[in-house]
């Protein structure tokens, strides 16, 4: 499950450093304030559905485009990178990628990727990888069934809301799938889980942002090192997400502990 909708599904996350490293993890690098989070857009034409997204969503595009597969196999490439050493979990997925320690500043874990797996296991990778990982793959089925993510990491935006231009961080990712019903019923109820009963019969553009205001931060107790201390800490805060549905704005608000 992505983390924005772990998030509008269970608000306050018990002990979510341990028990919900998926979700806590993205927001690490937060302090007290309002930051933006992710965007992504969805259009919609008579043959075919484009997700265009920005960091933090490429592991949604990939599983909804994955879940419209019909084909048994499809060779993937990109990059992996971790917080962690997670060569077993490679391993027990049945992948012979071979993982590296970065030698910089930040200390990481990446793999190249360049394999042949099918829908079952490219669907369990995603949800595995959640955890410690950025999963940075592309793959090209034909015109209406291939995802493109980049392959390095973006900064951190440090514009405010009114400042944010969306357009320019959603090309991160992007993902196409043949419009049918199944496929579009696939991407309202893993992208818009919350909005799908407001939405109007016929639209084309649908534009979503999710933006924090992070109210407080609970540090452990029991831990003395600094860096350490600020991974663990817990932030609670609000999450305004919002779409633009063809110019129509509608907005929900939800309460959050990660």
């Amino acid at each position: 499950m992505h983390f924005l909708k772990k998030i509008i599904e269970s608000p306050n996350l018990e002990d979510p450093a341990k028990q919900h490293i998926d979700v806590h993890r993205h927001f690490y690098r937060y302090s007290k304030g309002e930051f933006l989070g992710p965007a992504l857009k969805i259009s919609k034409s008579n043959t075919r559905i484009t997700l265009k997204g920005a960091h933090e969503y490429e592991d949604l595009i990939l599983e909804v485009v994955v879940n419209t597969l019909s084909k048994e196999e499809v060779e993937i490439n990109g990059i992996l990178i971790s917080g962690n050493d997670i060569s077993d979990l490679i391993k027990n997925l049945g992948f012979d990628w071979i993982l590296k320690k970065s030698t910089g500043q930040t200390k990481n874990y990446k793999a190249n990727i360049l394999s042949t797996t099918n829908k079952e296991t490219l669907l369990e990778s995603i949800e595995a990888f959640r955890k410690t990982s950025y999963y940075l793959i592309s793959f090209n089925i034909n015109p209406t069934c291939r995802v493109t993510t980049k392959k390095r990491i973006p900064q951190p935006s440090k514009k405010k809301a009114e400042e944010d231009v969306v357009n320019k961080r959603i090309q991160f990712c992007s993902g196409v799938m043949n419009n049918t019903e199944h496929n579009l019923r696939t991407v309202l109820d893993l992208v818009l889980p919350d909005f799908k009963s407001e939405l109007p019969e016929k639209w084309k553009n649908i534009i979503i942002t999710n933006n924090y205001r992070i109210t407080d931060i609970i540090l452990p107790e029991d831990v003395d090192n600094w860096g350490l201390k600020r991974i663990l800490a817990i932030r609670k805060g609000k999450l305004f997400r919002s779409i633009d549905v063809d110019k129509e704005i509608i907005e929900k608000q939800y309460n959050f502990v990660a």
